[in-house]
């Protein structure tokens, strides 16, 4: 695997353009610098990788990727392939928990809490849900956050009494990401559910106004 890495690393070298590298790393307030390889770029570089039949292998290039990253484009193509369908299970949790902590920005935990966490905790509710409590009081942000909006897009699956608990952990928290998202994921369940949306809101005076307005957005 490891000429799969030096792959991932040669094939972000070729297509990196320095000159976009400044403007990427200061919208993204980054202190690891970019390579300048936009998503379009990214995108051609994963479909020319070989395919990975082995989970283990598999683990060992995301977390290789991840924990070696020098550029943030490398971080980006270990959560692109932490995605991969195949190898899905709560045994990666703690793994996604690393990301988490470790990346600790929107543009990381944003996809790990929906894409990664959401569909773990449709699959296995029991194993995931605590955790997800748990997290919604933790000290690390980041982790209120993904509580928070790991239910985005499961419409009417979405486990309201856990959205709700996570959302009133975190109701009277300062911090913009917290409060930005709560707005967003319940102005997504307001796709599905806009009664109870309009009824947590009124009923939540406490709300933030970026909160309360973000939820009602669309209604």
């Amino acid at each position: 695997m490891d000429s799969f890495i030096e792959a991932v690393r040669a094939g972000l070298e070729e297509r990196a353009d320095p000159g976009k590298a400044p403007e990427m790393q200061a919208y993204m307030k980054s202190d690891m610098p970019f390579l300048g390889v936009q998503k379009p770029g990214r995108v051609a570089l994963l479909k020319s990788l070989p395919r990975i039949d082995s989970r283990d292998e598999w683990l060992h290039v995301v977390q290789t990727l991840w924990r070696e990253a020098t550029y943030r484009e490398e971080r980006y193509v270990a959560l692109a392939l932490s995605g991969d369908r195949r190898f899905q299970s709560v045994e990666l949790l703690p793994w996604f928990d690393e990301m988490i902590v470790t990346g600790a920005w929107w543009d990381y935990v944003d996809e790990i809490a929906s894409k990664r966490i959401g569909p773990l905790l449709r699959s296995a509710p029991d194993v995931v849900r605590p955790l997800m409590l748990k997290w919604s009081v933790d000290a690390d942000r980041w982790r209120r956050r993904t509580s928070i909006i790991c239910q985005l897009g499961a419409k009417a699956n979405t486990d309201v009494e856990l959205l709700e608990a996570c959302v009133d952990a975190n109701v009277d928290d300062p911090d913009f990401f917290l409060r930005k998202g709560i707005g967003w994921a319940l102005r997504e369940f307001a796709k599905t559910e806009p009664g109870w949306v309009r009824a947590f809101v009124q009923a939540r005076p406490r709300l933030s106004p970026l909160s309360r307005r973000e939820a009602l957005k669309h209604l």
